[in-house]
């Protein structure tokens, strides 16, 4: 008798000074999600990951990383370079919340309006993301998760491994649990 082989998907690119990055650096278990912020499944696990942090504040810290599936998702990448643009001013994590919490609202004059929102200058943000200047970062995310066996969004990797179940919160919590008793 033969069992199938099985691979265990993990993160390729570490966690590095130049990732997006919210709770503690020392914290004992680190979330990778790869998301693309039109994506309505990487909606749905967003308020379970902002929990996820709430109800595990000592243990957790989430990295966020780009996979915009731009075939699918026609702002996506504009999204993610606007997120870029912000984070470049500190201001990456108000950009992302704003993003999942305005999904459908991701066209261009949407978007400028979410930037002056979040106290940003549209005008330049816009700017900067028309002459792609966070292009290569955004990519640079995609292959790193292409690397790691990332075929969808959201993928999560919990502690350098791929997160294969789901991403509702009682699932997080125990897969956190479980790396942070390992």
């Amino acid at each position: 008798m033969t069992t199938p082989l099985q691979v265990t998907a993990k993160l390729r690119t570490p966690v590095g000074e130049h990732d997006h990055v919210r709770g503690p650096v020392g914290a004992p278990v680190t979330v990778v999600e790869y998301g693309d912020f039109q994506c309505r499944y990487c909606g749905a696990a967003y308020p379970n990951l902002v929990e996820l942090l709430r109800q595990r504040a000592d243990t957790v810290r989430l990295v966020y990383r780009h996979f915009p599936i731009a075939n699918v998702h026609p702002y996506a990448e504009n999204a993610a370079e606007m997120a870029e643009a912000a984070g470049r001013r500190d201001r990456f994590w108000p950009m992302h919340d704003w993003l999942f919490e305005h999904q459908d609202q991701l066209d261009p004059v949407h978007l400028a309006l979410g930037v002056q929102q979040i106290g940003l200058p549209a005008d330049e943000l816009a700017a900067e993301v028309g002459g792609q200047a966070y292009a290569d970062r955004v990519r640079r995310d995609f292959v790193g998760g292409i690397r790691s066996g990332v075929h969808a969004a959201p993928t999560l990797f919990v502690n350098d491994v791929r997160h294969d179940g789901g991403y509702d919160l009682a699932e997080l919590l125990t897969a956190v649990d479980a790396a942070a008793d390992a």
